[in-house]
C-alpha cells in the first residue's frame, strides 16, 4: 500500500485496516518506524468525509509544532489550535490541543465535543505520568460513545490489557497493533575510562577483575587501612572526538541537568569547531534575524550563539522558546554536530541523530537520584539512527564506576518492560462536574471506569473509589459548593471551569475578595499559586507593603489563608510587579536566578489561569479586571507567536 509517496510497512497497513473498520486502535511501535503516517491517514480520511478530529499532545510546544506541520500538510483552513492562552481557527476540522484542554472540554460538556469523530492521543504512555496521568484517563472516560481513538506510543508492554480497559469502558472494538522491530537497528554501548568504547558484557568482566584489586588482600595481609581507589569519570570531549574520527556524528548528547548541558557544550565549543566559514555566516545571520535585539545582551543568548557558531547546540526547558526553536531548526538542517539536551528534547520531537550519548544513566526525579527506567531509556536511545540514512543507530552511555550498577543497567537497556499504569486521582473539579452534569447512576459508572479500578477489579483487589468521592462531596457541601439536596451552587459552577487549585482560586475570585486587590496584586496571587518552589531558586524581594496587604486581606478567608503559599507571594512580588508594569524582559534577570524559559512558562501559566477565571464568571467587573491583568503580562517574548 502506498501513502504520501511511502510504501507502508505491514503494521501501518494493519492499523489503517482497523481504522477503516471504525475501530479504536492502540499502536505500539518502536521510535522512528512511522507512527505519524497513521495519524496523517486518519486526518486525511476524516477531512475528506467532512468530520472533525482532535489531535492531542502531551506538551504545548509539541502542539505548536504540530500546528505548523499540519498547516503545511493539510492547508491552513483545515487546522486549528487550542491551548490555554491561544485560540486559532476554533471552527477548523482538525483541532490540535494539549490533552488537558481536551479533557476540560469533555468534563464541562463543551458543545464542540459532539461534533468530534476521532481523537488522536500522541505519546499515550503519558497516562503513567505521576502528575498528569489522570488527565489522559479522564479524556478517554469522558469521551462520547461515538468517538474513536488512535493511541500512539513507542512501546506498550501491556498494550492488550490497556486496549481491553478502553473496550470495557467505551463498549466498542479496540484493536492492537504491535511492531517492535526498529526501522534502523539500535546497538547499545558504554564508554568507560579504562576500556573506552565497550559493551555491558566486557565491562562486567572488567569490573569483576578490577574492582579494588589489592584492597582486601592488603587489609588481610597487613591489617592496615588503605584508601579505596578514586575512579575518574570519562571525558565527554574524548567520546565526541572518537565519534568524529569514526564518522558517527551528528550526536544527541543527553544530560540530566540544565546547567551541565551548558557547561559541556561550552567546553566542547572551546576545543572543537565543526562548521565551515560559510556555515558560520549562515548560522549567525539566521540567529540574528530570529532573536529580538533587546534579548541579545542576555548571557544565555550569547552562550547559545557562541556555541552554535561551532556546530554545537544546547536545548533545555529553561531556554527562551526562540532559542529552542533556532536550535531545533539548525539541528534539522544538519548544521549542529553535537547537541547537548535534557530529556525534554525527546518528547514528540522527531529529530533523530546518527548517535545518542548519555552523560549518565542516573537522574534526579525531584526526590532522589535513580537509574532510568526502561521506557525513559528507550524514549531517548530511540532517537539514534536516521531512517534511510544510517544502517545502525548507536546509543552510548558514559560509565561512572563509583555508582554504576551493571545488573540494573543491563535490565533496563535490554528491552522496554515498563507497562502503562494508572495514576488516577480524583480532583474537586471532576467531582463538581460529575454532580453538575451527570445523575447518580452515571456518576458511579464513570468513577468505576478508571484504569486503576479496572486493573484492581481484574486482580481481585479492594477498591474504595466511592468512599473517596463521598468524602470529597461532604467537604464541598461544608464549603458551599454543593447544597444539601445535591445541587451545584453558583460558587460550585465557577469551580467547574477551574482545572487546578480549583478551590483556592474559586475562594478568591468567585466572591468579593478579589475586589480588594488591584490588577498587579491579583497577578502576584495567581503566580504564587502556580509557582512550584525549588530549593535553589533565588529572588530579590519586592515592596513589603504589597506583600503585607495581600497577606492581611486573604487572611479574612480561612481556606485561602491556609492554602495560599505566603512565601511564594513574598518571593514573586518583585518579578511579577516589574513585568506587569512594563520592564524589559532582559532586566528580570537582576531580580531572580530563574531560567528565562521558566519565567516565560510562569507568566504563560498565569495567563492560562486568568482565561479560566474569565470563562468561569458572569461578573462583568471581574471579567474587565482579568482582561486588564492578561494585557499587562501578555506581551513581547511571553506572547505566543506563530
Amino acid at each position: 500500500m502506498q501513502y504520501k509517496g511511502f510504501t507502508l510497512d505491514p503494521f501501518q497497513v494493519e492499523s489503517i485496516k482497523y481504522l477503516d473498520k471504525g475501530d479504536s486502535v492502540v499502536v505500539s511501535a518502536a521510535t522512528g518506524t512511522g507512527k505519524t503516517l497513521i495519524a496523517d491517514y486518519v486526518i486525511d480520511k476524516y477531512i475528506k468525509e467532512n468530520k472533525r478530529i482532535i489531535y492531542t499532545s502531551p506538551i504545548k510546544a509539541l502542539s505548536n509544532q504540530k500546528f505548523r506541520e499540519f498547516k503545511e500538510a493539510f492547508g491552513e483552513k483545515a487546522i486549528g489550535l487550542l491551548t490555554g492562552d491561544v485560540t486559532i481557527n476554533h471552527d477548523a476540522q482538525v483541532l490540535i490541543m494539549t490533552t488537558e484542554i481536551y479533557r476540560n472540554m469533555l468534563v464541562t460538556k463543551d458543545e464542540l465535543v459532539e461534533q468530534i469523530s476521532y481523537v488522536i492521543f500522541d505519546e499515550i504512555h503519558f497516562i503513567s505520568d505521576f502528575e498528569r496521568g489522570t488527565v489522559w484517563e479522564e479524556a478517554i472516560i469522558f469521551s462520547p460513545k461515538h468517538v474513536r481513538f488512535l493511541c500512539l506510543s513507542a512501546t506498550i508492554p501491556n498494550a492488550y490489557e490497556f486496549a481491553e480497559w478502553i473496550q470495557d469502558v467505551k463498549k466498542h472494538k479496540v484493536s492492537v497493533v504491535k511492531y517492535d522491530k526498529r526501522a534502523v537497528p539500535l546497538a547499545h554501548y558504554l564508554y568507560d575510562i579504562n576500556l573506552g568504547l565497550t559493551n555491558i558484557k566486557e565491562l562486567k568482566k572488567n569490573l569483576e577483575l578490577d574492582r579494588y584489586p589489592d584492597y582486601y588482600k592488603n587489609m588481610r595481609r597487613r591489617r592496615q587501612r588503605l584508601k579505596k581507589p578514586r575512579f575518574q569519570f570519562p571525558n565527554h570531549i574524548e567520546l565526541v572526538e572518537h565519534l568524529f574520527s569514526k564518522g558517527q556524528l551528528p550526536c544527541l548528547f543527553f544530560v540530566f541537568s540544565r546547567r551541565k548541558t551548558e557547561e559541556l557544550a561550552d567546553g566542547l565549543s572551546k576545543k572543537h569547531d565543526f562548521t565551515s566559514s560559510k556555515e558560520k555566516a549562515e548560522i549567525i545571520s539566521y540567529f540574528n534575524n530570529e532573536v529580538p535585539t533587546e534579548l541579545k545582551r542576555m548571557e544565555s543568548v550569547q552562550l547559545v550563539r557562541r556555541v552554535l557558531q561551532k556546530g554545537v547546540g544546547i536545548h533545555h526547558a529553561g531556554l527562551l522558546p526562540v532559542l529552542k526553536e533556532i536550535v531545533e531548526n539548525l539541528f534539522a538542517k544538519g548544521m549542529i554536530s553535537v547537541l547537548y539536551a535534557t530529556e525534554t528534547f525527546a518528547v514528540g520531537v522527531n529529530m533523530p541523530a546518527k548517535t545518542v550519548c548519555f552523560n549518565s544513566l542516573e537522574k534526579y526525579d525531584g526526590m532522589s537520584f535513580r537509574f532510568l527506567n526502561s521506557k525513559e531509556y528507550f524514549q531517548l536511545a530511540g532517537r539514534a539512527g536516521r531512517r534511510g540514512i544510517d544502517k545502525e543507530g548507536r546509543a552510548i552511555a558514559m560509565v561512572d564506576r563509583k555508582t554504576f550498577d551493571v545488573g540494573k543497567v543491563e535490565k533496563f537497556t535490554s528491552k522496554d518492560t515498563e507497562p502503562i499504569i494508572s495514576q488516577f486521582k480524583l480532583s474537586y473539579n471532576t467531582v463538581i462536574n460529575l454532580i453538575d452534569k451527570h445523575d447518580r447512576d452515571e456518576q458511579e459508572r464513570i468513577l468505576k471506569s478508571s484504569l486503576d479500578y479496572f486493573l484492581r477489579k481484574k486482580g481481585g483487589r479492594q477498591i474504595r473509589i466511592m468512599s473517596t468521592f463521598n468524602h470529597m462531596v461532604q467537604r464541598l457541601k461544608k464549603m458551599g459548593y454543593i447544597t444539601k439536596d445535591y445541587k451545584v451552587t453558583d460558587k460550585g459552577r465557577f469551580a467547574t471551569h477551574i482545572y487546578s487549585n480549583e478551590l483556592l482560586i474559586t475562594e478568591i475570585f468567585s466572591g468579593s475578595l478579589y475586589k480588594k486587590f488591584n490588577e498587579v496584586e491579583l497577578l502576584i496571587i495567581l503566580a504564587a499559586i502556580i509557582y512550584e518552589d525549588r530549593r535553589a531558586d533565588r529572588f530579590r524581594l519586592g515592596d513589603k507593603r504589597t506583600y503585607f496587604k495581600i497577606i492581611d486581606t486573604v487572611s479574612q478567608n480561612k481556606y485561602v489563608a491556609k492554602k495560599l503559599n505566603f512565601k511564594s507571594v513574598l518571593r514573586l512580588n518583585k518579578i511579577v510587579s516589574m513585568w506587569a508594569t512594563g520592564c524589559e524582559f532582559a532586566d528580570l534577570s537582576q531580580f531572580t536566578n530563574l531560567d528565562e524559559g521558566d519565567l516565560i512558562r510562569l507568566f504563560r501559566q498565569t495567563i492560562d489561569f486568568a482565561h479560566q477565571i474569565y470563562r468561569a464568571t458572569t461578573d462583568r467587573d471581574l471579567q474587565d479586571k482579568i482582561h486588564t491583568c492578561i494585557n499587562k503580562i501578555q506581551r513581547d517574548v511571553v506572547k505566543v507567536e506563530f
